[in-house]
């Protein structure tokens, strides 16, 4: 069988502010969502556990369960930039590791096929241990068969644990407290009262009830423990790093110009950190001086940013500050990224040419000139005659178009919104050259058709014979012979 590890650093975010804050490890310590009395607890230490105070309680109400209860903010950037760090430590035992979208610090670690690396899946075990370990990491480390079962047992262990059977994994983590688990603290809370508190007991629960009374993410949680929902491994691939190279001809010492090309370097390196979704935490900037080698430099923003300007603005400082002692042969740009707020990607986003609010202005002033019916669009409508397949209707605002997906470019037909009557004459066929539009457009070269539309006898009489005519000029035209009047009409052309 398969076999899954299961990584715990239980309350990441908590380790990382003790690593902040070393001092408050013999405290009760907590991460809060704000620095503020009324913040929600998001995770707690042992210590803050046995006083009482729980993940999803008010930092004044932990406050008054355990009066020295030390608190502080964990950004999200932080808590990001540690776990990216931690997946590439754990990908030196193994090339598939997945990262919990939802738990940060807890990781799945695919265990299979590592014979001839390690002795035993014990001794593999207890590599990964030591080394989060070194790192300054509290860790557990779960070696079994099911991603449920790992967790569960990651989660009331200390160091690590190997289950040989598939039955000793399973009996260990119906044995879990909910408690341990990462649950909604309502859902936890509501099942404490009616005395659910372990993994077995949530179980003999039915799941049909659970999921009427609590959500799917109750019944999610029941299908995992009861193993009726499997779920492979998802690793998260490595990602190439981000570079920018630029190999100049001839040494450059100006320092204005050199900027101008390290800007040139810089937009496209931005722009390869938004497809992924990130901002830049890290520039490193690498220049290979003449007769002197490389030379780093290494630029933080305040915060991930996607800002040239700014970015640009710290390059210049650095080099301002440090001088160039020689030319510049060859400048390297590599981004390190965080995850980008929303906002920072909207703002990047490169705004289409077309101005939507100069369009919608203009629109308001014919609307106040000419009437609320001057500016309308087409609408679809049910008709079988093409005039009345469509409608319509007042236009409010202008949006921008949404193309589907398809590849192929497509013809679009031009309707007049009355017909316009041709002269008469007799039936045309396929080469009488027949001149539609007048000698200045040339005559009919072929003829498409007929597509007879009839009906309408609950009304007007319809019975019409549509031929798509293309002239020796290129143009395609789109007429049609109405039969009870006897008459050639132009209806539209095609584009």
């Amino acid at each position: 069988m398969d076999r899954l590890a299961c990584v715990s650093v239980p309350a990441f975010p908590l380790q990382l502010l003790l690593r902040r804050h070393p001092e408050w490890a013999a405290h009760p310590t907590a991460v809060v969502a704000e620095d503020k009395p009324q913040a929600p607890i998001l995770w707690v230490n042992e210590r803050a556990r046995q006083a009482g105070v729980r993940a999803g309680q008010r930092y004044a109400a932990g406050l008054s369960l355990a009066a020295h209860l030390r608190a502080g903010v964990v950004p999200s950037t932080e808590i990001a930039e540690g776990v990216s760090a931690l997946v590439g430590r754990l990908r030196r035992f193994t090339p598939e590791v997945e990262p919990s979208a939802e738990e940060p610090g807890v990781f799945w670690l695919n265990g299979t096929g590592l014979d001839l690396l390690f002795p035993s899946l014990r001794e593999w075990a207890w590599a990964v241990h030591a080394d989060l370990k070194t790192a300054g990491f509290t860790a557990t480390v779960v070696v079994g068969f099911t991603r449920f079962g790992t967790y569960a047992a990651a989660k009331i262990r200390q160091t690590t644990v190997v289950f040989d059977e598939p039955a000793r994994e399973r009996a260990a983590a119906r044995q879990v407290p909910l408690d341990r688990l990462d649950l909604d603290p309502v859902f936890r809370d509501t099942l404490g009262k009616l005395g659910v508190k372990t993994v077995d007991a949530l179980l003999a629960l039915p799941a049909g009830g659970l999921h009427e009374r609590f959500g799917p993410a109750a019944h999610r949680l029941w299908r995992m423990a009861s193993e009726d929902l499997w779920t492979p491994l998802q690793p998260k691939p490595p990602e190439e790093p981000i570079r920018q190279t630029l190999i100049l001809d001839d040494p450059e010492t100006d320092l204005t110009r050199l900027l101008f090309l390290v800007k040139q370097l810089l937009h496209p390196l931005l722009a390869a950190l938004v497809v992924r979704g990130e901002a830049l935490a890290e520039l490193a900037l690498r220049l290979l001086l003449d007769r002197m080698g490389w030379r780093e430099e290494r630029l933080r923003p305040a915060a991930p940013a996607l800002d040239a300007v700014q970015l640009l603005d710290l390059v210049r400082l650095r080099l301002e500050a440090h001088g160039l002692p020689a030319g510049v042969l060859e400048i390297e740009l590599e981004a390190h990224g965080l995850p980008a707020t929303r906002e920072q990607l909207r703002f990047f986003t490169v705004e289409p040419k077309r101005d939507l609010a100069a369009a919608n202005r203009a629109l308001a002033r014919l609307r106040a000139e000419l009437g609320e019916g001057a500016v309308v669009r087409a609408r679809l409508a049910a008709g079988h005659l093409p005039e009345a397949s469509f409608s319509w209707e007042p236009l409010a605002e202008v949006t921008l178009p949404r193309p589907g997906p398809g590849t192929m470019r497509t013809l679009v037909r031009r309707i007049f919104s009355k017909p316009v009557l041709l002269p008469p004459g007799s039936r045309p066929t396929h080469d009488d050259g027949w001149l539609l539009l007048g000698p200045e457009h040339g005559s009919v070269v072929k003829l498409r058709g007929p597509y007879v539309i009839s009906g309408g006898w609950w009304g007007r009489e319809a019975h019409r014979e549509y031929y798509f005519a293309e002239t020796r000029r290129g143009e395609c035209l789109w007429v049609y012979y109405d039969r009870p009047r006897r008459q050639w009409l132009l209806h539209g052309r095609v584009e």
